[in-house]
């Protein structure tokens, strides 16, 4: 099935994008280019995506925590990843004001 031909199915069908902002245009161009993308590729885009994750996360704990050191922000960075429970049976205690 051609790019043509998916975006009139999915006009046909009224099927819903994955982002409400936007277009089903737009969006089956970005799905086509992810499966013809190499292993490598995806692979790539999911590490940039994971770091650009921790990064928002650790500037949003930042912000709310301004004074924590970059130990202190780790281990909260691993508290939203795992969860204070697991986050703690894998780095501790959160550490003291260094």
């Amino acid at each position: 099935m051609g790019l043509s031909s998916r975006i009139y199915y999915r006009k046909l069908f009224l099927i819903k994008t994955l982002a409400e902002d936007t277009q089903p245009a737009a969006e089956a161009v970005l799905i086509e280019l992810l499966r013809k993308a190499s292993p490598a590729r995806k692979i790539a885009l999911m590490l940039d995506a994971n770091r650009t994750a921790r990064e928002l996360a650790v500037a949003g704990l930042r912000a709310r925590h301004p004074a924590d050191s970059a130990a202190q922000l780790r281990r909260r960075l691993a508290d939203l990843w795992l969860g204070p429970e697991l986050a703690a049976k894998a780095y501790g205690q959160m550490p003291e004001h260094e």
